[in-house]
């Protein structure tokens, strides 16, 4: 089927289980093809056949399942806080003195009053707005799992605070069925948890800070020319071909060009160079990048959400809904886990009533466990770190495409680049020109770039200019035909001609042109023949010179343990000479553009490869390795093949991205490891297990049930707050 594919934000989900009966629910439907749920950015992406299922069929379809949906994915959560606010504050206004006044009189540091009968009313009179006002969503959310035949973390905190509520109204009820009532225990667990929901929700909020960066960028209106004069529109308003003014200080609008003016433009956002970029006219500006001391005036070209800014914000929202594989060992586990917990809550009452003969104690380690287990943490272990990660990624502009990518990046251990446009500018000039016979320079230079009019490629777009600047008169082109990874050819005035690689030309070069060949390619020079169908006319020799940062970021890569390898077309001899300036001791030279891929495959025979190039020729080898990495100032189909966009076209953004990769996974296993062994650990303390061993402290041999919920709660806090590490650590630029 033909699939289209749509994000929707998700309010109403209380733990990673609810993710899962959203996905379960949508990818029952016959024209779903996938459906994830990404349970801390609350974002669900579909995959789905739409001719057969409208947006507001899925809308649909999620509202029946008891959750909310939305199209809009930048919407403000205010309102929602501030219920869960309001329903905090009732909780706690409550709570607290039914706690303090319960404490004191268990502790016996108030008087014989506080047994009196009418105290125990009143504490149901706190009780109460507690567990049925502030616990109204856990009810709410417990209904709606076991009406979708699945049970979660509301399930849980329903069951246990409940018991020890209608326990304790028993016992209020009928004196003989007890002496000690609970209703300070079912308060404090919804509270506390009520409590870490509201913290984690500020915490996890924070993981989206650099969306919201991106997104704060976009300015709200421009300033239009109309007959010179300014006009203030909203940004909406631009059309294509508007005329807009840029006063220092002031960002830029929309993407487009420079027509009068200059100035330096800080693009740090976007790109992650600190540096700004000096603009004149005829240079593209883009939206969300900062005018700094001069005027310009610009023409708009792209508007709205055709813009590179907000191209990226998609992008980036996109990366942060999706999932890690490492996700799936989370998503295994959690739905299982409040099964397999009801069913050790059950075991653990059952053991402890047979064995002790006392209701109270088997009930009591009965909500403790059904408190202590909630799989909040291991829900939230992945998909924040993920979030964090890419968010801090693309701070540094650094675009990961999907989870997977930033997964995969951190197992990477060779890179492979393509050389021209990558190491190097991308910018050939032309340095040498070696007549052969009877032609002076002039006339080779114009042969040459005569022949190179049919072609867009750098080396012959670097001759064409020369032959400009020289102002010299190019000769019409025919039968022109471009000869991939050799060169080309086409007849000038009736004459054939082929300017392209030495190799095209080995049987008819003589040992004197071998050797001008050879001192030239030592000097990191790419050497071309130009011939007709009789002999060889002469040589032209281009310079492509490396960026300034390519030795050092290949330094650093070198330091993160990988092998670096340069592929490229050009002879062993140029490419020694590149590769010496830049630091790279493998390199594959005389590659034609169909066997970049081949090599990528190669390598893979031995370690994951990370493939680094920005042309059309490289598209197949970014697809074909492990992790392919596009430069932003590449081409459409190069940035569409990779899984990775260098923005700036930096080379040092590549160990960056490495970097925050390896960080970023270390942070998942780091949650992972403890939501782990958080419940590992706490299950059995709760189940009473520590009984067994009169050394243990006391507060671990009875476990109660409050504590358990602090313990729930703060575990959530705890993976949240470890992932928003990763926006803190240092990163070690190239």
């Amino acid at each position: 089927m033909t699939s289209t594919e749509i994000q929707l934000a998700i309010s109403g989900m209380s733990c990673a289980n609810c993710a899962q009966t959203i996905e379960k629910g949508l990818n029952a439907l016959d024209a779903v093809d996938s459906a994830q749920v990404n349970f801390a950015s609350e974002i669900v992406t579909i995959h789905y056949d739409g001719k057969h299922l409208s947006v507001d069929d899925l809308i649909e379809k999620i509202e029946s399942l008891g959750f909310h949906a939305t199209r809009d994915l930048e919407q403000s959560d205010q309102s929602d806080t501030q219920n869960e606010k309001k329903y905090f504050i009732v909780g706690i206004a409550f709570t607290l003195p039914l706690f303090l006044l319960s404490m004191s009189r268990d502790f016996g540091i108030i008087g014989p009053w506080s047994h009196a009968l009418w105290v125990n009313w009143l504490f149901l009179l706190l009780a109460t707005p507690v567990q049925f006002y502030t616990g109204s969503g856990f009810y709410t959310g417990a209904w709606r799992s076991l009406q979708n035949r699945s049970a979660n973390m509301d399930v849980l905190v329903v069951m246990g605070s409940t018991i020890a509520y209608l326990y304790s109204l028993v016992v209020l009820l009928f004196p003989a069925s007890g002496d000690h009532v609970y209703f300070e225990t079912s308060a404090v667990i919804i509270t506390l948890i009520k409590l870490g929901k509201l913290l984690e929700a500020r915490t996890k909020g924070k993981t989206g800070a650099a969306i919201r960066k991106l997104m704060d960028l976009r300015p709200k209106k421009a300033l239009r020319l109309t007959d010179d004069k300014e006009q203030e529109v909203e940004i909406r308003d631009v059309i294509q071909g508007d005329r807009l003014r840029i006063y220092p200080g002031q960002t830029i609008p929309v993407d487009g060009t420079v027509v009068k003016g200059e100035s330096a433009v800080d693009e740090s956002m976007l790109s992650g160079e600190a540096l700004p970029v000096d603009k004149q006219i005829n240079d593209r500006v883009t939206a969300g990048t900062i005018n700094q001391h001069g005027l310009l005036e610009m023409v708009a070209e792209k508007v709205g959400k055709d813009t590179v800014l907000s191209q990226i914000i998609q992008l980036v929202q996109e990366a942060q809904g999706s999932k890690a594989p490492i996700q799936a060992l989370a998503d295994r586990v959690a739905a299982i886990f409040v099964p397999t917990v009801l069913l050790i809550a059950i075991t653990v009452f059952i053991l402890w009533w047979s064995i002790g003969g006392e209701f109270v104690p088997a009930m009591v380690r009965l909500i403790a466990v059904l408190i202590i287990a909630c799989p909040c943490a291991l829900g939230l272990a992945t998909p924040t770190a993920l979030m964090a990660g890419i968010g801090k990624a693309s701070e540094q502009g650094i675009l990961f495409k999907n989870g997977t990518a930033i997964e995969t990046a951190a197992t990477i251990r060779q890179m492979i680049f393509d050389k021209t446009g990558t190491i190097t500018e991308g910018k050939p000039a032309l340095t040498d020109i070696l007549p052969l016979n009877t032609q002076s320079q002039e006339e080779i230079l114009k042969l040459a770039a005569s022949i190179e009019q049919g072609s867009e490629h750098p080396l012959g777009q670097a001759l064409i200019q020369k032959a400009k600047q020289q102002q010299l008169e190019l000769i019409a082109v025919n039968n022109f035909a471009a000869r991939s990874g050799w060169g080309v050819e086409g007849v000038l005035d009736n004459t054939h001609y082929q300017l392209g690689k030495p190799n095209w030309f080995n049987q008819r070069l003589t040992e004197t042109i071998r050797q001008k060949l050879t001192a030239l390619q030592k000097e990191g020079k790419t050497a071309m023949i130009l011939a007709d169908t009789t002999e060889v006319l002469g040589i032209v020799a281009l310079s492509d010179p490396i960026k300034t940062d390519s030795a050092a970021a290949i330094t650093r890569l070198k330091d993160q343990g990988l092998s670096v390898t340069m592929l490229t077309g050009d002879h062993h001899d140029t490419a020694q000479a590149i590769a010496k300036q830049s630091g790279i001791d493998d390199i594959v030279a005389e590659v034609l553009p169909v066997d970049k891929a081949s090599v990528v495959i190669d390598k893979q025979h031995t370690a994951p490869v990370a493939m680094v190039g920005d042309g059309i020729n490289d598209a197949p080898a970014l697809a074909r390795a492990d992790i392919g990495m596009a430069m932003g100032s590449g081409t459409d189909i190069a940035m569409e093949s990779a899984d990775v966009i260098l923005v700036s076209g930096s080379l040092s953004r590549a160990p960056i991205a490495i970097e925050i990769s390896r960080q970023t996974m270390a942070t998942i296993r780091q949650n992972l490891f403890w939501a782990f062994i958080y419940n590992v650990a706490l299950i059995p303390t709760a189940a009473g297990v520590f009984m067994l061993f009169p050394a243990v402290p006391d507060i671990l041999r009875h476990f109660h049930p409050m504590l358990a919920a602090v313990a729930m709660s703060l575990s959530s806090v705890t993976v949240v707050s470890n992932s928003l590490r990763l926006y803190h650590k240092r990163l070690k630029t190239a």
